[in-house]
């Protein structure tokens, strides 16, 4: 089940677009659409072996995964080119629903829940909940029963989630976004056991010699142990079209005779390259992206922050006004939110790139607090400076330009350059959507070494050496301001 602010949200969004997204009738266009673009984007959260994970193929990060291959297929028998968009679990069905993708496929599981807000295909693959447990704990349990006041851990939206709640009384449920952050906590034993779909538990545990699997024996209807695409509310055309390819791919058995063995020998591949090192690209394309962001994300918070403290200090009544609501509004709500809000919110109406809405989303959110650091340096300066200059001939403009600015800039520099800081840590939520910022990279070598803790030690690193050289950068520059002052 997703998270109730998740389904807001979701809720929101849906009821602002119907106009743009309207429910599609029985004679709907959808097939013939993805045909005239050419392409079938499909939604995915790589972090789920044997389903989709991704490999380092020539220092290249390559999607794969028995998902990966239905999808492919998919869009052969479509004629079309299959565009895998990537993001959060957890933000999957809001992208559905808002027009980001055309069908998700991603060990999503047919619940009623999902059905009242987007259609499903037929099960494309069935199979059982199981309990991932430490090995050394094995003979402790037997199966649900045995984790009667225990920690629980389940994926954040998933099946093994609802699951938990219903057929585990007594279980302490710990729901996390990242299966590798799971499974860490399983191997810390901060939680008991982690429930997971059977293929994805068993790929686990032949990865790990310390983890082992078992059956759950839950008890899981037809829709729940099925894995099945979510499709648009109405696309009954493309519905039938992806039916008609899943009939073919479960009359040939290639799931079990193609599908399974390859992404087995994918993670066999995996396993016998585990070293960070060989991921080292991974990390390169992760700070590149947390570097460029915060970059573009500075200039956007600086200048629109600037203008907005001048607003806020001029005489347009209106206009303070509006400018004090855009600061009260982006200070009082979650930068994770805003994010969200402009990738799926703006891309019912325009198709903007997860890269320009998450650098657009931070730069709009540092504004707000760069635009309270100016107005607090600006009034920082006595009045009387101002009047000195006046009585001596300077203009009002030439007077903020030569006297005001220059002393109230050598104040805020500290604070300015806080702010700066922990923009490049801020950046991090932006891996919500899918942008391969270094904590998105994270994720995809934990899920690719099934390593938790040295993954997060080499980003941390790699943090601490941006924020420090920013640091020291920004120390020299104020050092200079205060000498020139």
């Amino acid at each position: 089940m997703k998270s109730p602010l998740i389904w807001l949200f979701a809720w929101l969004l849906c009821l602002g677009g119907l106009a743009a997204h309207p429910v599609q009738a029985a004679g709907d266009d959808s097939l013939a659409q993805i045909k005239a673009k050419g392409t079938l984007v499909m939604g995915n959260s790589p972090n789920y072996p044997p389903y989709e994970f991704t490999v380092n193929e020539n220092g290249k990060e390559k999607i794969v995964g028995m998902d990966i291959a239905l999808g492919k297929q998919i869009a052969a028998d479509l004629g079309v080119r299959l565009v895998i968009k990537k993001m959060s679990f957890d933000s999957l069905l809001v992208a559905l629903e808002t027009g980001k993708v055309d069908m998700i496929l991603s060990g999503f599981s047919p619940t009623p829940e999902r059905k009242a807000h987007v259609d499903f295909s037929a099960n494309y693959y069935v199979s059982k909940q199981y309990l991932i447990v430490n090995k050394a704990d094995k003979g402790y349990y037997q199966d649900r029963h045995s984790f009667s006041g225990k920690k629980v851990g389940a994926v954040l939206g998933s099946t093994a989630a609802t699951l938990v709640k219903q057929q585990m009384p007594g279980a302490d449920l710990t729901t996390m976004e990242n299966a590798a952050d799971l499974v860490l906590a399983l191997k810390a034993h901060k939680i008991d056991t982690i429930v997971k779909d059977s293929a994805s538990a068993i790929a686990y545990a032949q990865s790990d010699s310390s983890l082992a699997a078992m059956d759950g024996k839950f008890e899981v209807s037809a829709d729940e142990a099925g894995n099945a695409i979510a499709l648009p509310k109405g696309a009954t055309s493309l519905t039938a079209a992806v039916n008609k390819t899943i009939a073919k791919v479960q009359k040939q058995d290639l799931f079990n005779k193609v599908y399974l063995k390859d992404a087995g020998k994918a993670i066999a591949q995996t396993n016998a390259t585990k070293s960070m090192w060989h991921y080292w690209p991974y990390f390169a394309k992760g700070v590149l992206y947390t570097v460029g962001i915060s970059l573009v994300a500075v200039v956007i918070g600086t200048l629109l922050g600037a203008l907005i403290a001048f607003v806020r200090l001029g005489h347009l009544a209106w206009l303070r006004a509006l400018a004090t609501a855009y600061v009260t509004f982006v200070r009082g709500t979650p930068l994770m939110v805003q994010v969200m809000f402009i990738y799926f919110g703006i891309g019912m109406f325009y198709d903007i790139s997860a890269v320009v809405a998450g650098t657009l989303a931070v730069g709009l959110n540092s504004a707000a607090y760069v635009s309270e650091v100016f107005r607090g340096g600006i009034d920082s300066i006595a009045k009387g400076q101002s009047e000195a200059a006046r009585s001596l001939g300077l203009s009002q403009k030439d007077t903020m330009r030569y006297v005001v600015l220059p002393q109230a800039l050598a104040n805020i520099w500290p604070a300015l350059g806080n702010e700066f800081i922990s923009l490049i840590k801020e950046t991090s939520i932006v891996s919500i959507i899918g942008v391969a910022d270094l904590i998105y990279q994270l994720r995809v070598v934990q899920a690719d070494t099934y390593s938790g803790v040295l993954p997060i030690t080499i980003a941390m690193v790699l943090y601490f050496i941006l924020t420090f050289g920013l640091s020291r950068l920004l120390h020299h520059f104020e050092k200079r301001l205060h000498h020139a002052a």
